[in-house]
């Protein structure tokens, strides 16, 4: 198995761990951020029905709309005899709020805007417009909840982040409050009264209303203009809305009733005019400002951040379907070719490189010694310190050979072995793997065409008993054989696997043999080959049982090793790109295919699985769930399919939605560090893989599948 030197693994992953984790941390903060400030927000008028009143001062049941509790008993103002305070909640709006404030300029009235903080980040220049205008603002909160069911420390911190998006956007400090779904005095309960309480504390003057238009309930222009005027001569504080939905009854309605208020003797002031109360508005202080802008830096770039997790949500949705579709349109056609092929019945060198596999070399030896196919067999012992040769040489085998040599890893125990070998065709195998007896037989039936070079066999998990065994079996029917289908089909296969390979010896001798340029010997020399022009097809039928990963931990180390090694042999060849011929089919067609879906659809899957988490909390939960299911359910059909064509029993896919929530992430982070680790350059060196015994059982009783071959 392959893992970093101790010095880099003691520093390098650390490294890029923690730049992962505080990138993970910066994107949760993003989108709480955004979730809060939008999907907070709401306009909804179902109002909380009323609670208990036995708390609530007479002098604030009974006064006036603009209340003062700031002091030892509550104050309240109302406007004058004829005198109207137009104010105009949930603002502001990119289309009705410029719409009102032409209205307004045109009939020469000022107005009070109470503005919503996050509707006012989302518009600053409507907000600039309306204190141009010299209208008055004031708070409406920073994401319009209900604050009677919020505590008090979260009620402060609606006002002082609302204060501070107009601080940041106008420079302009504002005293004025009103609550999200308040009326007038006499609906004041309790909680209401609380709500007053803690805003006073704060030291804003709250402003209720004597009449509401009730243009939220879109009745139609003549009932707005009818609910807005007055029944006597008091002065009243009007609610409207520009914002919260169409408004464009109430732009008409505005434009009917200014005038028709006019003639009858009415005069409009701002909220500060009409109860004479100065300074509500003034400027905000230098630390404000800097403050506010803050505010508003990181909440347009949480907005920022989402808008890029739409694009990769949609990317990474796109990527996924178009990969499902491939390779199911491949897979079909492969089924359907059904080449003849004259026999080959020349005898094949079966070459196995071993390093300390003692645990299972004597079952993966007997097995090949089996073959239906006539074969030799070199086993070259790359300096194992376990006895993985002596174990080989005391079973006396006349077709098999033992070549010792010193450890030089993986690639130079294999050119050992092609050196040896007696025969044209060389099959290749680790020492983890153990072959049905017709496998080699099968394997080496396409080199009937002289184009080919090499051929992928069918590598299976042999030890798929526990649930991480059966998420493996899963990945590699589902997602290895299925490509390997589709690379078949394309004529650009980028790797015939360790675990079971054939090639023209002739071929390997032409590209120099298996080069120890990357991690990924056999994919590195599978590319090599098509770029030389040889063609490398896939037979599904020729099955070999393999090892996998028992714990997390090894499974780590060996799809680290393999992401890392394809990054490289992908970077080594990517001239392959600008190749005509085989070659250039490997680098347009399978060089495409892993870059986006080995590379790009890894990276891009943190980004679905936070954006998940992020729906879950603030948006639909029901979509989100139903867009997971419908994801689980291509996957499954998938799955359903790629098992029927490889003549697996359906029954370990209970298991995939399960992988979703832990093997999934496994992998893509297994990507992550790859990408990590080559950008920083870290090395690594080929080690050996833990061995467990899984060998000494034959495929059908390791899996408890009745009627297939037996080692």
């Amino acid at each position: 198995m392959v893992r970093p030197r101790h010095s880099a693994r003691e520093i390098k992953p650390k490294i890029h761990w923690i730049v992962l984790g505080v990138s993970m941390v910066a994107l949760l903060l993003a989108l709480l951020v955004q979730g809060y400030t939008n999907h907070l927000f709401g306009v909804s008028r179902d109002v909380r029905p009323a609670g208990p009143a036995d708390e609530v001062p007479a002098a604030i049941r009974t006064g006036g709309p603009i209340i003062d509790d700031r002091g030892a008993t509550p104050r309240t103002a109302r406007p004058g005899q004829n005198v109207i305070a137009l104010t105009f909640d949930d603002g502001p709006d990119p289309v009705w709020t410029p719409k009102i404030l032409a209205v307004l300029r045109e009939q020469r009235v000022r107005a009070t805007f109470f503005i919503v903080g996050s509707q006012a980040i989302a518009n600053p220049g409507v907000v600039r417009q309306t204190v141009e205008d010299g209208n008055e603002i004031g708070i409406h909160t920073l994401t319009h909840p209900d604050l009677g069911r919020l505590p008090a420390w979260w009620q402060s911190l609606e006002y002082s982040n609302a204060q501070l998006a107009i601080a940041g956007i106008t420079g302009q400090q504002t005293s004025l409050l009103r609550p999200p779904y308040s009326s007038e005095n006499a609906a004041v309960d309790n909680r209401m009264l609380g709500v007053i309480d803690n805003a006073a504390k704060d030291g804003y003057l709250v402003s209720l209303t004597t009449l509401d238009s009730e243009d939220w309930t879109h009745p139609g222009v003549r009932r707005i203009v009818r609910n807005a005027t007055p029944t006597d001569r008091a002065g009243q504080v009007l609610l409207l809305h520009d914002a919260g939905g169409n408004r464009a009854q109430t732009v008409a309605a505005l434009r009917r009733l200014i005038p028709e208020l006019r003639a009858k003797g009415y005069r409009f002031e701002t909220l500060g005019q009409a109860v004479g109360a100065a300074g509500l508005q003034k400027p905000a202080t230098p630390a404000q400002r800097v403050a506010g802008q803050a505010l508003v830096a990181e909440i347009r770039l949480s907005e920022l951040v989402v808008s890029s997790m739409d694009v990769a949500l949609i990317i990474a949705g796109a990527l996924a379907l178009l990969r499902a579709v491939l390779v199911i349109v491949a897979a079909r056609r492969h089924t359907r070719r059904r080449p003849v092929h004259a026999a080959v019945t020349d005898p094949v060198t079966v070459v196995m490189p071993a390093h300390n596999e003692a645990a299972g070399i004597e079952a993966a030896v007997r097995s090949v010694v089996a073959s239906t196919h006539r074969v030799e067999v070199i086993v070259v012992d790359d300096g194992s310190t376990d006895g993985t040769a002596a174990i080989v040489e005391r079973m006396g085998l006349d077709q098999v050979r033992v070549i010792r040599q010193p450890n030089g890893g993986k690639p130079v125990a294999l050119n050992t072995g092609i050196a040896a070998a007696s025969h044209e065709i060389v099959v290749m195998v680790d020492g983890d793997t153990i072959f049905d007896p017709d496998t080699v037989h099968t394997l080496v039936q396409p080199f009937a065409d002289a184009s080919i070079g090499a051929v992928s066999g069918n590598a299976k998990v042999l030890n798929r008993g526990g649930l991480l065994g059966r998420w493996q079996h899963i990945e590699y029917v589902l997602g290895f054989n299925l490509d390997r289908r589709f690379f078949d089909v394309a004529q650009c296969m980028p790797t015939v696997p360790g675990a079971i390979g054939a090639f023209r010896r002739s071929a390997l001798q032409e590209v120099g043999l298996v080069s120890s340029d990357t991690l990924a010997e056999d994919t590195d020399l599978t590319m090599a080959l098509c770029r030389a022009g040889w063609r490398v097809v896939y037979e599904e039928h020729a099955r070999a049982w393999t090892e996998a990963p028992a714990s997390v931990g090894a499974l780590w180390k060996q799809r680290y090793r393999w992401s890392y090694g394809t990054f490289q042999a992908m970077w080594k060849h990517r001239r392959a790109m600008l190749q005509r011929g085989q070659a250039g089919k490997l680098g347009r067609r399978g060089l495409t295919y892993l870059l986006m879906f080995q590379v790009l659809l890894p990276l891009l899957a943190p980004a679905v699985d936070v954006f998940a988490l992020y729906g879950l909390m603030f948006l639909s939960p029901t979509r989100v769930i139903g867009v997971w299911l419908a994801f689980l359910a291509l996957q499954m059909i998938m799955g359903g399919y790629a098992f029927k064509l490889d003549r697996e029993p359906a029954g370990p896919l209970w298991a995939m939605p399960l992988q979703q929530f832990v093997y999934r992430q496994l992998m893509y982070l297994v990507v992550i560090q790859s990408v990590f680790t080559a950008v920083t350059g870290l090395p690594l060196r080929w080690q050996r893989m833990e061995r467990y015994g899984s060998l000494s059982a034959t495929p059908s009783s390791a899996t408890g599948t009745p009627g297939r071959s037996r080692a």
